[in-house]
């Protein structure tokens, strides 16, 4: 069976609450039947999230002082603690309805991991994962973090790969409530990033080649 989807990308860094806001208006049509599977891809304008597991231990600085740095603070509806978002990362929001694909929140976590650690091979990264962590992972850093949320099914928020972005706003945080490993970039991992435009176009490929035929007794499955 051929699952479509639409891909839809966004040009220029969005604040965090128009791309939210894009995608519960999609994940909303699905729910109701008046739209089809969507992929957005897109850049933050510089922002902070706040997971259902967020610790205050967590945030470094204050509000007013992230404010005063140009830096959005956010609460959200998906799992996992605090996060950044911004310019130079590539977020993707896929709003799929996982009654297409499996029900199933673990695989879909691990399925999107599958997604980026073949993108990453393609950059010739062995990119993998972290025992009882989500993400991607290289050599023990985390170049890609994922947050989901799920509402009868459909799926929204997603996940972000760091390709250049302003490695000091990491420093704001404890990201993801993970204090004793690092992050890492595309930039650090391979001397010089390729273009975000580069990006998106090889994530929307190996997105569409995990997703769009995948079907229940296929070979990807077997791989998360």
């Amino acid at each position: 069976m051929r699952h479509e989807i639409e891909t839809i990308r966004l040009k220029d860094p969005v604040p965090y609450t128009r791309g939210l806001e894009l995608q519960k208006a999609r994940a909303k049509a699905v729910e109701a039947g008046d739209a089809g599977n969507a992929l957005f891809l897109l850049e933050h304008e510089p922002v902070l999230t706040m997971g259902r597991n967020f610790q205050a231990s967590n945030l470094l600085m204050s509000p007013e002082a992230l404010a005063a740095r140009g830096i959005a603070l956010e609460r959200v509806d998906r799992g996992g603690d605090v996060t950044y978002h911004g310019p130079g990362q590539l977020v993707a929001y896929p709003v799929l309805d996982l009654k297409q694909w499996m029900q199933s929140i673990r695989w879909y976590l691990r399925s999107l991991e599958q997604v980026l650690i073949n993108q990453l091979e393609g950059y010739g990264l062995s990119a993998g994962r972290e025992e009882g962590l989500t993400g991607v992972w290289v050599d023990g850093a985390k170049v890609a973090a994922i947050g989901v949320g799920i509402h009868n099914w459909v799926t929204y928020h997603g996940m972000a790969l760091n390709v250049d972005p302003i490695m000091e706003h990491f420093g704001l945080i404890v990201p993801c409530g993970i204090g004793d490993k690092p992050v890492t970039t595309l930039r650090q991992l391979l001397g010089a990033a390729p273009s975000m435009e580069q990006v998106m176009a090889d994530f929307d490929a190996a997105f569409r080649n995990y997703f769009v035929d995948w079907e229940g007794n296929s070979r990807a499955s077997s791989q998360v």
